[in-house]
């Protein structure tokens, strides 16, 4: 690592979600139905017909590995949506498992198909949303073929976190090895590197929290 600093206008936004509006909207045409927590919900390589849409609860995303082992993508909660895929009528891209009882209302194929083409507005929101997804993988894709270790976890801590008083916190729980995946990296590399953050007064680790305090230093 580098003693210059990363410019907190180097950020990258997170992908905008579809409002609410337009999710309880769609919604409303779906079927409700409550899971228990560790259920997987959809599976990755099989194929569905149906989004679903989080009302209460959260969720992980992760494919698998040549090993089989999981490697995370991510988190997701109540008012953010999957599978819009589906439209294509090719398998799921990831496995989909809940962290806590959690409440969808799924929409099958052919009424997501029908009220996209009812609503010509919200078809337009939905592929500029996809657009800015695809966006993202390959800003991703890159970071793993440019950047070291150290720079990966550093944009991951950065692209993850939101405002939130002094600093920007990384709310979405993670561990060593989660962040290791992600990052294709080991554990001890990543436990060694905020270590070295939280030593250097870049980051405090919270209970469930990851608080970035000042700009990371740049890879």
């Amino acid at each position: 690592m580098s003693g210059a600093a990363q410019p907190q206008n180097e950020r990258v936004e997170p992908v905008a979600a579809l409002s609410m509006k337009d999710l309880m909207a769609l919604a409303s045409n779906g079927e409700e139905r409550t899971v228990p927590r560790g259920t997987t919900v959809v599976s990755e390589g099989e194929n569905t017909d149906a989004l679903y849409v989080i009302l209460d609860g959260r969720v992980k995303v992760f494919v698998a590995d040549p090993d089989g082992r999981e490697v995370p993508l991510g988190h997701m909660s109540s008012g953010e949506y999957f599978g819009e895929m589906v439209l294509d009528g090719g398998p799921r891209a990831a496995t989909i498992q809940t962290l806590e009882e959690t409440r969808f209302a799924i929409v099958s194929r052919r009424v997501f198909e029908d009220y996209m083409r009812a609503n010509p507005a919200f078809a337009e929101r939905l592929i500029k949303h996809l657009i800015a997804r695809v966006r993202k993988l390959n800003m991703n894709v890159k970071s793993l073929a440019h950047l070291d270790i150290y720079g990966r976890v550093a944009r991951l801590l950065i692209e993850s976190a939101a405002e939130s008083g002094d600093g920007l916190v990384m709310h979405e729980h993670l561990t060593h090895l989660e962040i290791a995946r992600r990052v294709g990296a080991t554990r001890e590399m990543v436990a060694r590197i905020l270590k070295d953050l939280e030593a250097g007064g870049y980051i405090t680790l919270e209970r469930g929290a990851i608080r970035v305090t000042k700009d990371l230093p740049a890879p």
